[in-house]
């Protein structure tokens, strides 16, 4: 639990320069018609946030697919205030709750999977990070800069 937390701590900062990067006024592009939009994925991105503290407290969790905002800095805000809420569980939660108790994950109101907290947490966890990458693909085509997420980009150097 303890290395999740520091994991936890350690991503935000990552996560909020990618937010605040994304253009206002570019929130509607999708490189693809089957793609999320840059604004769905920050919802999306959001609302794994929102899943993350219900794993912490709850033994059932219906995934939250979107959490609006009305731009990213709005974003930024409350990805921020989300992030540290989760922290802040986490620093409160038990080993015991932490490995043994399992949490039912269902999707669309259809059960989907029953596995240990931790598992639940690392999956969400590495959801959120895939969903930063997808949405740091869309950052140039957008007309803006990527900031430094997975070390230096060819914007930041």
């Amino acid at each position: 639990m303890n290395f999740f937390t520091q994991c936890m701590k350690s991503e935000l900062k990552a996560t909020s320069d990618l937010l605040r990067a994304c253009p206002a006024d570019k929130l509607d592009y999708r490189p693809h018609p089957v793609n999320r939009s840059a604004r769905e994925l920050i919802e999306h991105i959001l609302g794994h946030i929102v899943d993350l503290k219900v794993i912490l407290l709850e033994n059932h969790c219906e995934e939250n697919h979107a959490y609006e905002f009305s731009t990213p800095i709005d974003a930024v805000d409350k990805l921020e205030t989300l992030w540290q809420s989760v922290v802040f569980e986490l620093e409160n939660n038990t080993s015991i709750q932490w490995q043994n108790e399992e949490v039912q994950l269902s999707v669309h109101g259809k059960p989907f999977v029953k596995i240990p907290r931790s598992n639940m947490m690392w999956f969400f966890f590495f959801d959120v990070i895939h969903h930063r990458g997808q949405l740091s693909t869309y950052i140039r085509p957008m007309g803006a800069k990527n900031p430094t997420v997975y070390g230096y980009s060819a914007d930041t150097m």
